[in-house]
């Protein structure tokens, strides 16, 4: 997303920071930031201006100056739609966000929305749902009653999953991604929901998908938690995150998504109550020319004498603290 689509409403400043992009790419970034700066005295309310004057202040090394950018950005706009949150905890000032601000996912993808599927699938390689798909094949499940796919944006999982499945519902946070998905007519049913805050699941799913959608929710607990109290034993959870080696549970990247480690991956299964029949490394797309591993995981709920943890616990545990 490039937060100067938005306007500042001032003409002057505007045209301040065109010329301040074209010194940006140019790679004068302490000229571009000083412009930049210029504009915004100009306009001091714009969010979005304060929010891309961190980054070029970022770039030229004033780091400072960057997190007091980004902190201004959460002054202006509490809802965090830029996302300056997740700047402030990349670089060292903010600790244990936990998770993309819903109010940013829901912003980007509500932007991403009318070129996601070519942008996706035919530039950046986007293979998740054929993987997913193929993994549910392997563990010997060809069809399912009912199916939920959690953070289903335009429907590219369901595309897969559509004629092997009796009832198909989707959830996405984003009102523009579920209109591209209705337009597609593969689900039953349709929700605008925000997974972090999601409460339960259908108790008559017998699958639950989630396609490149944990590299944003970051904590998994909570949602585990969730799957594991609602689901009946023998569902399958099947799901992508990206993959990192180190020794943390989760990390944020500097693409604003979070990376799980494997390790943590099958500790936040087993508490909840799932057992991982599946779990492996797989390409999951490109990112500017890169490859990027992630785990492709298929897991089943297994029977009541394995109790998941309360969600309210889980929830409690993982409050996030404020931003300052």
């Amino acid at each position: 997303m490039n937060p100067l689509t938005f306007t500042s409403g001032n003409l002057l400043a505007d045209r301040r920071a065109e010329y301040a992009e074209m010194l940006f790419e140019t790679g004068d970034f302490k000229a571009a930031a000083t412009l930049l700066g210029d504009a915004l005295q100009l306009a001091p309310g714009w969010a979005a201006g304060h929010y891309r004057h961190g980054e070029m202040l970022a770039e030229a090394g004033e780091i400072a100056a960057a997190v007091e950018a980004w902190r201004t950005v959460l002054r202006l706009d509490g809802k965090d739609r830029l996302g300056a949150a997740l700047k402030l905890e990349l670089h060292g000032a903010l600790d244990g966000l936990g998770a993309a601000p819903s109010a940013f996912v829901e912003a980007l993808f509500d932007q991403y929305a009318d070129t996601f599927d070519t942008a996706l699938v035919d530039r950046l390689g986007y293979r998740v749902p054929q993987l997913l798909d193929e993994a549910l094949l392997r563990v010997g499940r060809e069809s399912f009653a009912h199916a939920v796919d959690l953070g289903c944006g335009t429907g590219l999982m369901g595309e897969r999953l559509r004629a092997r499945v009796s009832f198909l519902e989707g959830i996405d946070i984003s009102a523009e991604m579920l209109r591209r998905a209705e337009g597609k007519q593969i689900y039953d049913r349709l929700a605008r929901a925000d997974l972090s805050a999601l409460a339960d699941l259908p108790r008559a799913a017998d699958l639950v998908t989630a396609a490149d959608v944990f590299m944003y929710l970051g904590a998994l607990e909570r949602l585990f938690a969730v799957a594991g109290a609602s689901l009946a034993p023998g569902t399958l959870f099947v799901f992508s995150v990206e993959h990192h080696t180190g020794p943390e549970a989760m990390v944020l990247r500097a693409s604003r998504r979070y990376a799980h480690s494997e390790p943590h991956l099958r500790a936040v299964l087993t508490e909840a109550g799932f057992d991982p029949v599946l779990l492996e490394k797989a390409t999951i797309r490109m990112d500017r020319g890169e490859p990027i591993e992630g785990l492709i995981v298929v897991a089943e709920r297994v029977g009541n004498e394995t109790r998941p943890a309360d969600p309210a616990i889980i929830s409690r545990r993982k409050e996030r603290p404020r931003a300052h």
